[in-house]
């Protein structure tokens, strides 16, 4: 127990720096849990963060009405249910169309998305016991300090005296950062010659003034980012669509697009789950999870854990399509439930699938659907406009389909997998670029919009590894999908996220806390204890008043929200925290009154 108690008269403090989504869902875990855990004591809960409680920056009301959310409104809460793996109890509540009463199927805008957030949170501070209450600080957390045996001090922007705080939870969201080593040269270049280079941001806050009308802009990412810029660009600007023809506006920059993949996420799949669920997790489970994190030497996520990784989501795959649509298989479930668990190797389950699965349309290929352009070249850039064109709809046809639902199995696969995975922590970036990519796409209705973009000659595909280079007072663009093709602007857009790394994090409360020790992975995200997410210093050991949440953690999840009934690994790491800081501070207060 730590050294110094609370005063007997005083309330215990617990900081929260960051309101947004993930802050909210730890005071609704706060809430749930503190009848049984903190029961009749007070509690002071600081809320820091610039943006309003609830929404935060991503969801705030200050932004285009014309974003929108990449899930059906249906798929899309703030409340545990039975499938969450968790200690404290559930707590029910309506999905984001059932509290705002639209169809299921909609894309919801930012806005309203914005509005239930901050609903959730109302709601979450009222079902507080009494006796914890909650201060909303709209400024930003410079710096965290106070030894590990004592109370924390976290200092505030415009404020000279710190909060004073007995447990710290960061739960900061997507963040800012410093422009890597290629980023930084290419600003330069483009400040010494007068061009525009715009660097990874969330789209809303970027200045797309400078992006000016007709002329061509270079984009790299293809991906969420890319989306929104597609739209603001477009539709953002007057342009709009009539049936599938795009009306341009004349405002409109003419984008070429490229990425490492060189295509678009795959599509949201357009219909509902009937049926028998997978039996998941079958290969990758708790018990594999636990025999990973037991080995002396550690694992290596491609040798050790990715076999495990394509195992699991094939058996999703085969399990659906075996059970649903059999008169495309060759053999009895059973008969390939048996051989598949027994195949050991790759080699082994291709030859099982290739003897049962007679249609290579019906059969898994990850590498594939993960980069669909690797190996393919173009005779010219028209041919490959219209070859992705091709690509486009046939992804949209197919995953508007049910008779190819054994998409929709992968994606519950996924869903599970990411949900064991992220209690291995330092497993890299690929990982959840490849989730992102197969399971975190676009709706359907803004990949027809770019399709009609592209028609429209708005925009352009470039290719796969998309390569940028700044000379002769430009910059200019190629990909070896399309050999010998390049094009040249005075524009480019790096159109992505910031990553989440300690080092480069412009939060200053960030690169405090890697000065001050906080241990990082090898890619640059913050360590944190699986079991409640405490803060680890470099030799694996948890700070007892630190905890960290979020996308900058090597705990990271698919999101602070998530589909109903598909286990929430954020729900589930919301109340181990909220369980953990209650636990520390009833004891804290325990020995005060000893």
């Amino acid at each position: 127990m730590s050294s110094e108690t609370l005063d007997p008269e005083a309330p215990a403090t617990l900081v929260i720096v960051g309101a947004g989504p993930r802050g909210t869902g730890l005071i609704e875990r706060i809430a749930a849990n503190a009848p049984e855990l903190y029961a009749g004591s007070r509690l002071d809960i600081h809320l820091v963060d610039p943006h309003p409680p609830g929404a935060g920056r991503i969801w705030r009301a200050a932004q285009s009405p014309l974003l929108w959310m990449n899930s059906h409104a249906e798929d899309v809460t703030m409340f545990t249910d039975e499938s969450v793996e968790m200690a404290g109890p559930v707590r029910p509540g309506p999905t984001l169309h059932e509290w705002a009463g639209i169809d299921g199927r909609t894309f919801a805008d930012r806005q309203l998305q914005g509005s239930y957030l901050r609903w959730v949170h109302e709601q979450a501070v009222a079902a507080l016991p009494p006796g914890i209450t909650v201060h909303h600080h709209p400024g930003r957390a410079l710096r965290v300090s106070g030894p590990r045996s004592g109370r924390q001090q976290v200092w505030l922007e415009g404020r000279d005296q710190p909060l004073s705080a007995d447990l710290v939870v960061l739960a900061l969201g997507h963040l800012d950062a410093e422009l890597d080593q290629e980023q930084s040269e290419l600003a330069a270049y483009a400040a010494e010659h007068g061009l525009v280079h715009l660097p990874p941001d969330f789209t809303a806050d970027s200045d797309l003034c400078a992006l000016p009308a007709g002329e061509p802009v270079l984009v790299r990412g293809f991906g969420l980012a890319f989306a929104d810029l597609m739209v603001l660009l477009t539709e953002g600007r007057g342009g709009r669509y009539e049936g599938d023809t795009y009306v341009p506006s004349g405002r409109e920059p003419v984008l070429y697009v490229g990425s490492r993949r060189g295509v678009p996420y795959h599509s949201k799949i357009g219909y509902d789950w009937t049926g028998e669920r997978p039996p998941l997790p079958r290969f990758l489970g708790p018990a594999e999870i636990d025999g990973l994190l037991a080995r002396p030497g550690g694992f290596d996520f491609r040798r050790d854990v990715w076999p495990l990784v394509e195992k699991e989501l094939g058996f999703a795959h085969y399990h659906r399509l075996f059970t649903v649509h059999a008169e495309r298989t060759a053999i009895a479930w059973t008969d390939f439930e048996e051989k598949y668990e027994a195949a050991s190797e790759g080699a082994e389950r291709e030859a099982l699938v290739a003897s049962a699965v007679p249609d290579p349309r019906d059969r898994l290929d990850l590498a594939a659907l993960d980069r669909p352009l690797d190996g393919v070249t173009y005779g010219s850039f028209a041919e490959f406009q219209e070859g992705l064109r091709g690509y486009v709809e046939d992804d949209l046809s197919r995953r508007h389909d049910a008779a190819h639902s054994t998409d929709l199995a992968v994606f519950l696969g996924l869903l599970s997998v990411y949900g064991q995975l992220v209690r291995l922590g330092g497993i890299g970036s690929g990982w959840h670029g490849f989730f992102s990519h197969l399971a975190s796409g676009p709706p359907g209705p803004r990949l027809r919009q770019l399709l009609a973009l592209s028609r429209a000659g708005v925009l352009k595909f470039v290719g796969a590894d998309m390569a940028v280079h700044a000379r002769d007072g430009v910059f200019r663009a190629s990909s070896a999908t399309v050999p010998g093709f390049s094009v040249e602007a005075r524009a480019l857009v790096e159109a992505r996220l910031p990553e989440p790394t300690l080092r480069r994090a412009l939060d200053p409360l960030l690169r405090e806390l890697h000065a001050d020790g906080a241990g990082e992975t090898p890619d640059g995200l913050l360590r944190v204890d699986r079991a409640d997410g405490r803060v680890l210093d470099r030799a694996g050991l948890p700070h007892p008043r630190r905890f960290a949440l979020g996308p900058h953690t090597d705990g990271r999840t698919p999101g602070a929200f998530t589909r109903p009934r598909t286990g929430g690994p954020a729900f589930r790491q919301n109340d181990a925290t909220a369980r953990a800081a209650l636990v520390f501070l009833r004891d804290l207060g325990a020995d005060a009154v000893g």
